[in-house]
């Protein structure tokens, strides 16, 4: 991956939902909520405490749960992608 996050930050890739069905119709793309999980791609070094650098929780591979309309989009080699503060993660799912 050429995007490396720095500090606290994590790069995410959002997790569709299945198609949404609603009897026979499809909702469309742009009725349809934001995503809230994700997975972690690559994440930063840590938070820096004075000279002390504080390892993330979160890991490379994490399946997490993030607030809606948390982090930055990005677009990288025609996918999606999300830059979040560790802050925005409210959970790892296991």
């Amino acid at each position: 991956m050429a995007i490396k996050p720095i500090r606290d930050r994590i790069l995410v890739e959002p997790l569709d939902k299945e198609v949404e069905k609603v009897g026979s119709l499809y909702v469309p793309d742009t009725a349809k909520e934001k995503p809230q999980q994700g997975k972690v791609i690559a994440v930063g070094e840590g938070s820096r405490d004075g000279d002390k650098i504080i390892p993330l929780t979160v890991k490379a591979g994490d399946k997490v749960l993030y607030g809606k309309y948390s982090g930055t989009e990005i677009k990288y080699d025609g996918k999606d992608y999300l830059i979040l503060s560790e802050n925005d993660v409210l959970a790892i799912i296991d």
